[in-house]
């Protein structure tokens, strides 16, 4: 391993400033490409971060040049201490946001606001009151559409990200677009992934090129506006001319975009996941609890995170399900 101080810099030269934290591995959904029809086996409750250790594992990732923290799940909401959880990670100096599938988001507008969260990531994968029920296994479309508005409304910057599945909502694409032209709201498609029991394989999957054919054939080429991609971004983005709102296509499996990736991933029960499709994990949480330094576990795992997506660099490796079956489910994960 490197003498490099930097304990966020991997063997590819890559400095990880983005921390996901998922907070509980339960959620109020059953989405079908995150949960498998099953379940999962939950982590016993004494095996799962409480707050304060949330608190001090993330402080020392900020200490060590973490700047943007994202707290996922699950769903993070149903989690009881939340707002507890906010207000601590509201001390440290980093950038603070949340992905929810916004069933219960209304109840926590102004525990968000107090506590400096102002962008939300929602979890939606169909306008389709019926679609919804069949893919989140749960009747709470309604509930999730208003809540979006009512992020916008109270002035929230809102990401709607939908994992598009061949044959089921490929055909929406051009509806979700037009969603963003009278709100201020960037739809994100997402390629359907493989996790464990997702029953993913590439037949099912909607790759960024077949995203643009939707678009090109729905609207003139000089209404397709290509925007500036942030720095690490995982997106790339578009917006119609005169929509309020954009769209962006996220190609991990087509277009990964592992060169720039400076991602990491702690999952509930304390492992950090240093790629979201490694089948590896190192335990920060065993190590803290013997009152151990985590730093050292934290550079080991940093540095040997591989080139790209968990050393699946092809889309062949991507198809031989043993490759991904070891990993986690996403919910268990965190999203």
């Amino acid at each position: 391993m490197s003498e490099n101080k930097n304990i966020l810099q991997d063997s590819h030269g890559r400095d990880h400033a983005y921390l996901r934290i998922s907070l509980i591995e339960r959620c109020n959904l059953r989405c079908t490409y995150c949960m498998p029809e099953e379940g999962v086996k939950l982590s016993p409750k004494s095996s799962l971060m409480t707050y304060e250790e949330i608190y001090e594992i993330a402080k020392t990732f900020v200490d060590n040049g973490v700047t943007k923290i994202r707290l996922t799940g699950g769903e993070p909401l149903i989690r009881k201490d939340i707002p507890v959880i906010l207000e601590k990670l509201a001390t440290l100096p980093v950038e603070l946001s949340i992905t929810s599938n916004a069933v219960i988001i209304d109840k926590y507008i102004d525990v968000l606001k107090a506590n400096g969260v102002n962008k939300i990531n929602v979890s939606l994968d169909s306008l389709d009151e019926g679609k919804f029920k069949h893919i989140t296994r749960r009747q709470e479309f309604k509930k999730v559409y208003n809540n979006i508005l009512l992020l916008v409304k109270e002035g929230f910057t809102v990401k709607v990200n939908a994992v598009l599945m061949k044959g089921f909502n490929e055909n929406e694409i051009i509806d979700f677009i037009n969603f963003t032209k009278d709100l201020p709201v960037s739809v994100r498609f997402i390629e359907f992934m493989p996790f464990d029991g997702n029953k993913w394989d590439m037949s099912k999957m909607v790759s960024y090129a077949e995203v643009m054919r939707y678009v090109h054939d729905a609207f003139a080429e000089d209404e397709v506006e290509r925007l500036q991609d942030a720095p690490n971004d995982t997106s790339k983005n578009y917006r119609i001319k005169g929509y309020q709102g954009s769209f962006a296509i996220i190609s991990s499996v087509t277009n990964p975009f592992c060169d720039s990736c400076n991602r990491l991933r702690l999952t509930a029960n304390g492992q950090l996941k240093n790629c979201l499709f490694s089948s590896t994990e190192s335990d920060l949480l065993t190590t803290l609890r013997a009152g151990k330094p985590i730093e050292p576990v934290i550079q080991k795992a940093v540095w040997a995170k591989l080139k790209i997506r968990g050393g699946m660099d092809t889309l062949k490796k991507l198809q031989e399900p043993e490759l991904h079956t070891n990993n986690r489910s996403m919910t268990a994960i965190g999203g």
